[in-house]
C-alpha cells in the first residue's frame, strides 16, 4: 500500500503539544522538589521543637524549687500547640499528651488511642529519652503537625491538577484541530464538487452528441467515455457527501467490491491482478453509502498498485466475524511499511509520493469510521513483504436473522 511516510502538515502542532507537556512536567517537578525542601525544613524545625519540649518536661519533672525556671519550662511546654507528641514510661506507658484530640472519649478509650499513636509514632521517628527522678528513663514520642503532613502531600495533588488541566487542554486542543479539520474538510469537497459541475455537464453534452453521430454511436471508445462520466457524476456525489451526513443503506458489499475492481481492471497496469474472495453468506448486507464506499476501495487498491511499482497482486477477502461484523482484508504484494510509517500511516499531510497530498488514507479512515460506523487498521505489514489492510463493519439488522451461527472468529483470522 502506499505509506504516508515523510511529510507532515500537522508536525509543527505535534511540537506545540509536546512543548506543553514537557512544561508542565518541569512545573510539576520543582514544585515537587521544592515542596519536599520546605518539609524536611519544617520537619527538622518541629524535631528541634520536641527535643527541647522534651528538655522543659525532664526539668520540672526533675526540679524540685518552682520559680521562674520552671515557669519558663513550662511556657516552653504550651507553645508548642501543633506538634502531637505522648510522653511515656520506660514501659511505654502513656503519662501525659499534647495536640491529639480526645475530646468525648472515656478514660479507658483515650488509654487506648495513646497507646495505638504510641505504636504510630514509634515507626515515624525515633522517641526522646528523658531523664526521671526515679532513674528511670521516660520517652517523648511524636509525629508530624498537621501542616507539615499536608504539604508532603501537596505536590501530588499539585501534579494531579496539572496533569487534568493538561489533559483539558489536549482534548480542546484536539476537538479544535478536528472542528478546523471537518470545516476544511467539507469546504473543500463542496467546492470541488461544485467546480467538476460545469465540465461534467459539458463532457455529458459531448457524450450525447457523439451518440447521435452515426459514425461513432457504436465506437466502443464511446462505451468507455461513458463509463469515465457516469464515475466522474459519482466522484462529484462523493465529494458531495463529505461534511454532510450520508445516506445509508443495505448494500451487497460484495458486489459493491467486484464492481469497482471491475472498473479498475481496465485502468490499471495489466501486470497487476485483481482478486475478490467473497466468503460472506448470501443475503448478508451493509449499511453503506455505496458512492463513499466504493470511493474507499478505490483508493485502498490504487494506493496498492503505486505501492508495487504496477506490478503484483492484490487481493480482497471478506469474511464473517462475530457480533454481526465482518471483516474486509486488503492485502498487496508491495513494498511493506515500517512499524514508524504503521503508527502514522493515517495521519493527515503524512505522504511519500512526490507529488502527493498525505490526504486519501486520511479520507478513507473517516469514510469508514466517521460515516459508517466502522473501524480501519493496518493489520499486518512487512518491508519487501506487502500490507494488509483490514475493514471492519456491523451487518445491517435487517439481515442478521439471515446470518449462520458458525462464524470465524477473530483470532482464527488474525
Amino acid at each position: 500500500m502506499d505509506v504516508f511516510g515523510s511529510e507532515n502538515i500537522y508536525q509543527g502542532r505535534s511540537k506545540l503539544k509536546l512543548v506543553i507537556v514537557v512544561v508542565a512536567l518541569m512545573i510539576g517537578g520543582f514544585s515537587l522538589l521544592y515542596t519536599n525542601y520546605l518539609v524536611r525544613i519544617l520537619a527538622e524545625r518541629e524535631k528541634g521543637m520536641v527535643q527541647l519540649t522534651a528538655r522543659s518536661i525532664e526539668f520540672i519533672g526533675n526540679e524540685s524549687d518552682p520559680g521562674e525556671s520552671i515557669e519558663l519550662a513550662t511556657d516552653i511546654i504550651e507553645s508548642n500547640n501543633s506538634i502531637p507528641l505522648i510522653w511515656t514510661d520506660e514501659k511505654g506507658h502513656p503519662i501525659s499528651r499534647r495536640n491529639i484530640n480526645t475530646t468525648g472519649m472515656t478514660d479507658e478509650e483515650v488509654m487506648a488511642l495513646l497507646e495505638s499513636k504510641v505504636q504510630e509514632m514509634r515507626e515515624v521517628y525515633e522517641p526522646i529519652e528523658i531523664g526521671s527522678v526515679s532513674g528511670k528513663p521516660q520517652y517523648v514520642y511524636y509525629e508530624n503537625s498537621e501542616l507539615t503532613s499536608t504539604l508532603r502531600y501537596y505536590p501530588y495533588v499539585q501534579l494531579s491538577v496539572i496533569t487534568i488541566l493538561s489533559l483539558m487542554a489536549y482534548l480542546v486542543f484536539n476537538y479544535s484541530r478536528r472542528a478546523e479539520q471537518n470545516r476544511v474538510w467539507a469546504g473543500l469537497a463542496k467546492e470541488t464538487a461544485h467546480q467538476l459541475g460545469t465540465p461534467l455537464s459539458s463532457l455529458m453534452a459531448w457524450l450525447e452528441y457523439f451518440k447521435s453521430d452515426d459514425r461513432l454511436k457504436d465506437d466502443p471508445v464511446i462505451d468507455e467515455l461513458g463509463k469515465d462520466i457516469r464515475r466522474l457524476e459519482m466522484i462529484t456525489a462523493r465529494f458531495s457527501n463529505i461534511g454532510s451526513v450520508p445516506v445509508l443503506k443495505p448494500e451487497d458489499v460484495g458486489a459493491s467490491i467486484a464492481d469497482t475492481l471491475n472498473y479498475l481492471r481496465p485502468r490499471i497496469s495489466k501486470k497487476v491482478t485483481m482478486d475478490l474472495i467473497n466468503r460472506l453468506p448470501a443475503g448478508v448486507k451493509v449499511n453503506l453509502n455505496r458512492a463513499l464506499f466504493e470511493w474507499v476501495i478505490e483508493n485502498l487498491c490504487k494506493n496498492a498498485v503505486d505501492a508495487m511499482s504496477g506490478v503484483g497482486s492484490i487481493q480482497i477477502e471478506i469474511q464473517s466475524l462475530r457480533d454481526h461484523r465482518i471483516a474486509i482484508d486488503i492485502t498487496d504484494s508491495g513494498k511493506g511499511m515500517t512499524k514508524s510509517q504503521m503508527k502514522k500511516v493515517f495521519d493527515p499531510g503524512f505522504t511519500t509520493k512526490k507529488r502527493g497530498w498525505g490526504l486519501g488514507l486520511t479520507l478513507v479512515k473517516r469514510i469508514i469510521e466517521n460515516y459508517h460506523g466502522g473501524r480501519i487498521m493496518v493489520r499486518r505489514s512487512e518491508p519487501g513483504k506487502g500490507t494488509t489492510f483490514r475493514i471492519f463493519m456491523k451487518t445491517s439488522e435487517t439481515t442478521r436473522a439471515a446470518e449462520p451461527q458458525q462464524v470465524i472468529s477473530d483470532e482464527q483470522l488474525a
